[in-house]
């Protein structure tokens, strides 16, 4: 399964580090990645596969939210099929 996860927050260090780490825990293989500084505030888009992990997707989800509270960001994960749904014009 592919998923797309979004991290918006005040620009600080350890943040990429902190999500990165996250997901090598729960096994999950980062297929692209595009993040920017705009002004003071850091956003990342990351294209997951989920397809090895050993945990429900709501864990991961919880787990990715719990990581982005530690860090004062705000992470969302939606399924790739949804994310489509839900920007198609």
């Amino acid at each position: 399964m592919k998923t797309i996860l979004t991290v918006i927050g005040k620009d600080q260090t350890g943040i990429i580090a902190g999500i990165s780490q996250k997901l090598y825990e729960l096994n999950i293989n980062i297929l692209d990645v595009t993040q920017t500084i705009m002004d003071e505030y850091f956003t990342m888009i990351m294209l997951l596969d989920l397809a090895k992990i050993n945990v429900s997707f709501d864990e991961v989800k919880n787990t990715l939210i719990t990581k982005g509270d530690q860090l004062n960001v705000k992470v969302n994960i939606q399924r790739e099929e949804i994310f489509d749904a839900m920007h198609r014009l």
